[in-house]
Protein backbone atom coordinates (compact mmCIF):
# COMPACT_ATOMS: atom_id res chain seq x y z
CA UNK A 1 0.00 0.00 0.00
CA UNK A 2 1.42 3.44 -1.05
CA UNK A 3 1.69 5.86 1.64
CA UNK A 4 0.55 8.72 -0.93
CA UNK A 5 -3.22 9.15 -1.02
CA UNK A 6 -5.18 9.55 -3.86
CA UNK A 7 -6.32 12.48 -3.28
CA UNK A 8 -5.43 16.48 -4.00
CA UNK A 9 -6.17 18.25 -1.05
CA UNK A 10 -4.90 21.74 -2.22
CA UNK A 11 -3.95 23.69 -5.90
CA UNK A 12 -1.83 26.57 -5.68
CA UNK A 13 -3.00 29.42 -7.78
CA UNK A 14 -0.02 31.98 -9.04
CA UNK A 15 -0.72 35.33 -8.23
CA UNK A 16 1.03 39.22 -8.55
CA UNK A 17 -0.91 40.81 -5.86
CA UNK A 18 -1.85 39.26 -2.63
CA UNK A 19 -4.12 41.00 -1.09
CA UNK A 20 -5.96 41.93 -4.32
CA UNK A 21 -6.22 38.38 -5.62
CA UNK A 22 -7.98 37.55 -1.98
CA UNK A 23 -10.31 40.20 -2.47
CA UNK A 24 -11.29 38.87 -6.36
CA UNK A 25 -11.76 35.26 -5.26
CA UNK A 26 -13.55 35.85 -2.41
CA UNK A 27 -16.07 37.93 -4.39
CA UNK A 28 -16.53 35.57 -6.76
CA UNK A 29 -17.31 32.92 -4.51
CA UNK A 30 -19.31 34.81 -2.38
CA UNK A 31 -16.88 34.78 0.56
CA UNK A 32 -15.72 37.59 3.39
CA UNK A 33 -12.25 38.70 2.56
CA UNK A 34 -11.44 37.94 6.60
CA UNK A 35 -8.49 35.57 6.25
CA UNK A 36 -4.95 35.80 7.25
CA UNK A 37 -2.51 36.26 4.47
CA UNK A 38 0.62 34.03 5.75
CA UNK A 39 4.04 34.88 5.38
CA UNK A 40 3.22 37.73 3.26
CA UNK A 41 2.38 35.94 0.10
CA UNK A 42 0.01 33.16 0.77
CA UNK A 43 -3.90 32.82 0.73
CA UNK A 44 -5.95 29.44 1.70
CA UNK A 45 -9.60 30.30 0.50
CA UNK A 46 -11.68 28.60 2.56
CA UNK A 47 -13.34 26.16 0.23
CA UNK A 48 -15.53 22.65 0.70
CA UNK A 49 -13.17 20.21 -0.13
CA UNK A 50 -10.34 20.54 -2.37
CA UNK A 51 -8.74 23.88 -0.90
CA UNK A 52 -7.34 26.71 -2.84
CA UNK A 53 -3.97 28.81 -1.94
CA UNK A 54 -3.24 31.82 -3.47
CA UNK A 55 0.71 32.26 -3.79
CA UNK A 56 2.45 35.71 -5.04
CA UNK A 57 6.04 34.23 -4.83
CA UNK A 58 5.65 31.54 -7.38
CA UNK A 59 3.74 34.54 -9.80
CA UNK A 60 5.70 35.40 -12.90
CA UNK A 61 4.45 36.02 -16.26
CA UNK A 62 5.24 32.72 -17.66
CA UNK A 63 3.88 30.66 -14.98
CA UNK A 64 0.25 31.54 -15.09
CA UNK A 65 -2.31 28.61 -15.82
CA UNK A 66 -2.74 29.16 -19.90
CA UNK A 67 -5.16 26.18 -19.46
CA UNK A 68 -7.93 25.67 -16.55
CA UNK A 69 -5.70 23.39 -13.83
CA UNK A 70 -9.14 22.70 -12.18
CA UNK A 71 -12.78 23.81 -12.23
CA UNK A 72 -14.96 25.38 -9.86
CA UNK A 73 -18.78 23.04 -10.04
CA UNK A 74 -22.43 25.15 -10.27
CA UNK A 75 -25.77 23.60 -10.69
CA UNK A 76 -26.59 26.70 -13.06
CA UNK A 77 -24.28 27.00 -15.76
CA UNK A 78 -26.21 29.75 -17.35
CA UNK A 79 -26.78 31.41 -14.13
CA UNK A 80 -23.04 30.97 -13.50
CA UNK A 81 -22.19 32.60 -16.84
CA UNK A 82 -24.51 35.70 -15.94
CA UNK A 83 -22.90 36.15 -12.26
CA UNK A 84 -19.27 36.59 -13.50
CA UNK A 85 -20.67 38.54 -16.97
CA UNK A 86 -21.97 41.05 -14.28
CA UNK A 87 -18.60 41.04 -12.45
CA UNK A 88 -16.82 42.08 -15.19
CA UNK A 89 -14.70 39.12 -15.42
CA UNK A 90 -12.71 38.34 -18.74
CA UNK A 91 -14.55 35.46 -19.99
CA UNK A 92 -12.31 33.75 -22.75
CA UNK A 93 -15.24 31.02 -23.87
CA UNK A 94 -18.80 30.92 -24.37
CA UNK A 95 -20.68 27.95 -22.57
CA UNK A 96 -19.44 24.83 -24.32
CA UNK A 97 -22.02 21.98 -24.68
CA UNK A 98 -24.13 23.49 -22.32
CA UNK A 99 -21.91 22.08 -19.63
CA UNK A 100 -18.99 24.41 -19.11
CA UNK A 101 -17.05 27.75 -19.85
CA UNK A 102 -13.56 29.37 -19.34
CA UNK A 103 -12.64 32.76 -17.70
CA UNK A 104 -9.68 34.35 -16.92
CA UNK A 105 -8.49 35.50 -12.87
CA UNK A 106 -7.24 39.61 -12.91
CA UNK A 107 -3.65 37.72 -13.24
CA UNK A 108 -4.19 36.04 -16.48
CA UNK A 109 -4.58 32.44 -14.92
CA UNK A 110 -7.38 30.73 -17.00
CA UNK A 111 -10.10 28.77 -14.94
CA UNK A 112 -13.08 27.05 -15.51
CA UNK A 113 -16.78 26.76 -14.12
CA UNK A 114 -18.08 23.60 -14.83
CA UNK A 115 -21.90 22.28 -14.21
CA UNK A 116 -21.77 19.30 -11.54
Amino acid sequence: MSPILNQISTVFIPVRDIEKAREWYCDILGLPVDGEILFGHLYIIPMNGTRIVLDSKIYSEDHTFKTPAFHFDTLNIEEAYAFMHSKNVNIRTPIEHEQWFNFQDPDGNWLMVCKC
